[in-house]
């Protein structure tokens, strides 16, 4: 048995509502040509492909603080939640749980929601994205909500938002050759983490659960690049990161980027994941597909993730943790 803990849903009632919200919003127009995201039959139709598999589901994109003002986004979040409930619970041999959105414009409201969330719809925790209309995660009027999920004990998931009008360079005013999605999102996943941890959550926060997608972003690749930073160089010395020491952190630096979980959604690349895996550890990776985003509607990142799960050079007792273990430990399923 495999659990993909991102995997993306958008139900057909969700998704039209959005669409007239944002009737010009590039993402929401791709859709239409994606039917395994939006349609329950298409959904399961795939599924049947797969058996012993199993998914949670999580909304795609666009998050719901771009569709509104924060008196309003509430009410999104709650109707797209219930939706989202409701097809979970119907199929609960395919999707054991879902992940709930939140107004993130509205952080009391996001609050609010989350609570109702899990502890009324039994939603496995929340997905976010890794900045709310260009404000980052660690910014103080958001540490009730991660202080609302340790205390729920459930897990937040955030996924990279960061679009074509993000220019790669200060003259331009957009970004060229999809460069805001190929290498923008890895690095969005970087940047929120590091303030997150440069904030001093997890030192507040120990028990905090937080799940990366695309296995961490860049910080498996640049752990060592991490660990050595700029000041320290002029500055510091082995073990010695003046940065760190300024934000009072209390542990040395890659101690906290090792608390993070990582997923496998790394498009089927095996060398990609064999990284993560180096860095994270088995307990800390956990399987993942990021379907059904591909242009055969899923079934390529869903085989080319269980490939690369398979090739990595661990026991079977380790691989069966990745594969489902570790996301029922992590979720609380």
């Amino acid at each position: 048995m495999r659990l993909d803990v991102f995997s993306h849903f958008l139900p057909e009632v969700v998704f039209r509502r959005f669409q007239g919200l944002l009737p010009g919003n590039f993402g929401l127009l791709s859709f239409e040509k994606l039917p395994e995201l939006w349609s329950l039959d298409h959904r399961l139709r795939l599924m049947d492909e797969y058996p012993d598999y199993q998914q949670i589901l999580s909304l795609s994109n666009p998050p719901i603080e771009l569709l509104g003002t924060p008196d309003v986004t509430p009410e999104y979040a709650r109707f797209a939640n219930d939706a989202l409930a409701e097809v979970q619970k119907a199929n609960a041999d395919r999707f054991p749980g879902f992940t709930a959105a939140l107004p993130m414009n509205n952080p009391d409201a996001a609050v609010v929601e989350a609570e109702r969330a899990v502890t009324e719809l039994g939603a496995c925790g929340i997905q976010i994205y890794s900045n709310v209309l260009g404000k980052p995660l660690s910014a103080p009027e958001f540490l009730p909500l991660f202080e609302t999920m340790a205390r729920l004990d459930k897990p937040v998931w955030i996924h990279p938002m960061r679009g074509p009008h993000h220019a790669d360079y200060p003259t331009e005013h957009v970004s060229a050759d999809e460069i805001w999605f190929t290498f923008g999102w890895p690095y969005e996943t970087s940047a929120a983490v590091t303030r997150l941890i440069f904030s001093g959550i997890y030192d507040k926060l120990p028990g905090l659960k937080i799940i990366t997608h695309h296995g961490g972003g860049m910080v498996p690749f640049f752990a060592e690049k991490i660990a050595i930073g700029f000041t320290q160089i002029f500055d510091g010395a082995e073990g010695h990161n003046p940065l760190a020491e300024k934000a009072g952190l209390k542990k040395p630096l890659l101690d906290y980027y090792r608390m993070l979980y990582a997923d496998t959604a790394l498009n089927g690349s095996a060398a990609a994941a064999q990284c993560a895996h180096a860095f994270f550890g088995t307990d800390h990776i956990l399987f993942a597909s990021d379907a059904p985003f591909d242009f055969a509607g899923g079934r390529k990142l869903m085989t080319g993730t269980i490939a690369a799960v398979d090739a990595l050079p661990v026991d079977d007792a380790s691989r069966r943790a990745i594969e489902i273990d570790n996301a029922r430990r992590v979720i609380g399923l």
